[in-house]
């Protein structure tokens, strides 16, 4: 199964990334990213706190002590996604090996499908989206599509200590609203997720 589950509204979604002080303070404080925020490398974003939270270990890894909610356009959500080209083969999308490898080779954006994390870390039964911004796109990332970067690292540092301390009903009442993200139906199809 692979359903989009977000942070989102009307107009916009909540995207999340990790990143050491020396990018996060500058874009917290710009409300955008700004150098040394590098537009020339892949960078990945991901609509699931869990995942980002299993995969920075709750914001200690070196790197990613900065816990970023990246609230950016839907249109722009969206354009990343039709855009975007899987980065293993699903037979049900592209029936070619090498049509599919001659796309995600091209590809402005890569799509990838994760086991999606429990409160504990656990693995579960359905899988979380990542999706990978190339140099190629990153200036629509920074100059049109996000609204606003707010800080979390406060909150994950509370959600975190809660569990540390066996409280895992206040851990769980504190994380953010995730629903499942609506998609047009063709385009769930190229992405292999569900509508």
């Amino acid at each position: 199964m692979n359903p989009i589950r977000a942070d989102f509204d009307a107009r916009t979604i909540v995207v999340y990334q990790a990143y050491g002080p020396a990018i996060a303070r500058p874009a917290i404080a710009a409300k955008r990213f700004v150098p040394p925020f590098s537009r020339t490398r892949m960078t990945w974003i991901k609509p699931s706190f869990l995942w980002l939270m299993e995969r920075s270990n709750w914001g200690q890894k070196s790197g990613q002590e900065h816990i970023l909610a990246v609230r950016i356009s839907r249109a722009g959500w969206e354009e990343a996604l039709a855009a975007g080209v899987l980065t293993s083969r699903d037979p049900r999308v592209d029936k070619d090996p090498e049509a599919w490898q001659a796309r995600f080779e091209a590809a402005a954006v890569h799509i990838q499908w994760d086991p999606e994390r429990s409160l504990r870390g656990a693995t579960l039964n359905h899988n979380s989206i990542q999706v990978g911004l190339s140099r190629h796109i990153i200036d629509r990332f920074v100059d049109a599509w996000t609204v606003d970067i707010t800080d979390l690292t406060p909150l994950v540092r509370k959600i975190h200590g809660h569990l540390k301390a066996g409280q895992e009903a206040r851990a769980k009442a504190l994380l953010p609203p995730e629903r499942p993200y609506p998609l047009p139906p063709a385009l769930a199809r190229t992405l292999g997720a569900t509508a």
